[in-house]
């Protein structure tokens, strides 16, 4: 009799029939193809079970189309809350905030009282100051305040959707708990409306508050710092270094001291952060960013390959984008076309599909290096290849055919610009004329000049004047270059003597050559170019009196030609050469003998 008691509790309950509505809803789990979708809604209609709550409910969150799922709404003799819910998440989902607003006040017909669900989706969809503000009048009145997604959602809403900072933060001092993604939300709202302070100050207090903030966090605050200018980003290295030792939050705020201190130009401190972050720290790409960033802001581009390798080394460890683009930068700062084409085919390989032709940050800066590097053949076929090439990416190829010497290329591209529907800036022109002056067009390279104030109605800066200027000295007008610079409305820098002493000594102009030299000095006394420049024209004129008292000149003021510098690529990593003078090479024997 037990036995038989012990097989009757084994036995499976029975399965619910076919036509029931638990199992019908059962058929609406998961995702169902559009075909699929269809059937099973025509059974539940044939057989009546479209006025059941449950069933409609998971029909609606199948449905992509709101006018169906209304429809499915209004046949419920009955409705409860769930339904409407789900019908509210939809407006919200696709943006459709007065439709989500009719619905909210068609509950009070009902009636039905909404919850926290409810107030979220509605938060969600409502997109202008005045309905927020009646929405939370209604969250106050019915007490959800302190449900932490309704919350959330009214402090997401007030910061980042209607930008009214002053009521985002009541509603976060008023709520009880405040998640992660609250503090996150008040601090993305700082930043994105540009106040950077007010948003480091709420991280601060969240670090202080011994809470760990997310990586989304971190993208915020490190947005805030980005606008802060050197005195404000020394007040906050020096708040930041307060944070105690013990807090949960100490990575991230080492990993935002890793990029104050690489702004504030101390690379060697910002690296000291760096190797404080912890190894589950180290898990998120934004330090490496951080130092990465840094080393190449710094002009340190081998430290920053170096970095990146041991990031790399780490198959945990995935570099992002915005990795990327900095090691094409520093590829590119040293002419490292080897792993420049690594990261090329890292990205077709790991990236998402066609992301290098829809990213354009990331295809100009392949690009960029490319062209650096001497590869030109690839620079172009990465820009033809672009989806959607914006004003960027056109500079970046006018200028790498123009400093490959591909002057006529770069002019039909510059004409094309307008044909893509897209204004030509200041960058676009000082490619133009970048390409006039490399390949010696200038009267085309005058006229480019000349339209840019008639025609486009955008005014030189420093640098177009200096190509401007190099363009006429190259071509033999040195009278007429000097005349530019006397004349333009810019301080001439040393960029602008140095391109017209440039001219000078190629046209054998040696009287002009000393006043624009005696100028160069002046305006930059310790750059040897200048000096190095008029002597080896002296030299060339046979004036060895002039070469004497230069470097005579040169030894009282105690300027010394720098060492030339090259990076070579040997078995993938990149080695840096100095010029070596004959006192140097004896120092290095000496050093081998002993």
């Amino acid at each position: 009799m037990n036995l038989f008691l012990k097989s009757q509790k084994l036995k499976p309950s029975p399965s619910p029939s076919p036509h029931s509505p638990l199992h019908l809803a059962s058929l609406l789990q998961g995702p169902l193809s559009t075909s699929h979708l269809l059937q099973i809604h025509a059974q539940i209609f044939l057989l009546g079970a479209h006025h059941n709550n449950l069933i409609a409910t998971r029909l609606i969150n199948h449905y992509p189309s709101p006018h169906i799922s209304f429809r499915i709404l209004r046949s419920l003799p009955k409705p409860n809350l769930f339904p409407f819910n789900s019908l509210l998440s939809l407006f919200a989902q696709q943006g459709l905030f007065s439709n989500a607003l009719s619905l909210f006040q068609s509950l009070k017909q009902i009636p039905l009282s909404p919850n926290g669900f409810t107030f979220s989706f509605l938060v969600k969809s409502c997109g202008d100051s005045v309905h927020a503000n009646q929405i939370h009048t209604h969250v106050v009145k019915t007490g959800f305040l302190s449900d932490p997604f309704v919350g959330n959602g009214l402090v997401a809403l007030y910061a980042k959707g209607v930008k009214d900072l002053g009521s985002a933060r009541k509603v976060f001092d008023e709520m009880p708990d405040k998640s992660v993604c609250c503090w996150t939300s008040l601090v993305a709202g700082y930043a994105q409306s540009g106040y950077a302070e007010e948003a480091l100050q709420v991280f601060v207090m969240m670090v202080e508050g011994n809470l760990r903030p997310e990586d989304a966090t971190l993208v915020s605050v490190l947005s805030a710092c980005s606008r802060l200018d050197m005195s404000e980003s020394g007040k906050w290295v020096l708040i930041l270094s307060r944070v105690d030792d013990n807090v949960v939050g100490l990575d991230s705020a080492k990993t935002v001291l890793v990029y104050l201190y690489g702004k504030w130009g101390k690379v060697e401190k910002s690296r000291e952060m760096f190797d404080g972050i912890s190894e589950s720290g180290k898990r998120s790409v934004l330090p490496w960013n951080a130092v990465i960033g840094a080393y190449v802001q710094n002009g340190c581009p081998l430290d920053c390959l170096s970095v990146f390798r041991l990031m790399v080394g780490d198959p945990t460890r995935k570099p992002n984008h915005i990795t990327l683009v900095s090691v094409l930068s520093a590829c590119a700062q040293v002419g490292d076309l080897e792993l420049g084409r690594w990261v090329h085919e890292y990205l077709k390989s790991k990236g998402s599909r066609c992301v290098i032709k829809s990213n354009r940050i990331l295809a100009t800066a392949l690009i960029d290096m490319y062209s650096k590097c001497g590869s030109l053949v690839n620079a172009k076929e990465v820009f033809d290849q672009m989806v959607s090439k914006d004003i960027v990416s056109f500079n970046a190829m006018i200028m790498s055919l123009a400093v490959n010497s591909e002057g006529e290329e770069a002019l039909r591209l510059f004409s094309k610009v307008q044909d893509f529907g897209l204004q030509p800036n200041a960058g676009t022109f000082l490619g133009a004329l970048c390409a006039c002056s490399h390949s010696g067009f200038s009267k085309k390279g005058h006229q480019i000049f000349k339209d840019m104030t008639s025609v486009f109605s955008i005014s030189p800066k420093l640098e177009h004047y200096a190509c401007y200027i190099d363009l006429l000295a190259r071509a033999g007008l040195v009278e007429e270059a000097l005349e530019v610079v006397t004349s333009m409305p810019f301080e001439p820098n040393s960029i602008v003597w140095g391109a017209l002493l440039g001219g000078c000594l190629l046209h054998s102009r040696l009287d002009l050559a000393e006043y624009v030299s005696d100028k160069l000095v002046q305006s930059d006394p310790d750059n040897t170019g200048g000096y190095v420049m008029l002597a080896n024209a002296f030299a060339s004129d046979h004036r060895w009196g002039n070469v004497s008292s230069l470097r005579r000149f040169m030894r009282e003021k105690g300027v010394t030609k720098k060492p030339g510098c090259s990076w070579i690529s040997i078995n993938g990593v990149v080695h840096e050469f100095l010029q070596l003078t004959y006192y140097d090479t004896f120092l290095l024997k000496v050093t081998k003998e002993c």
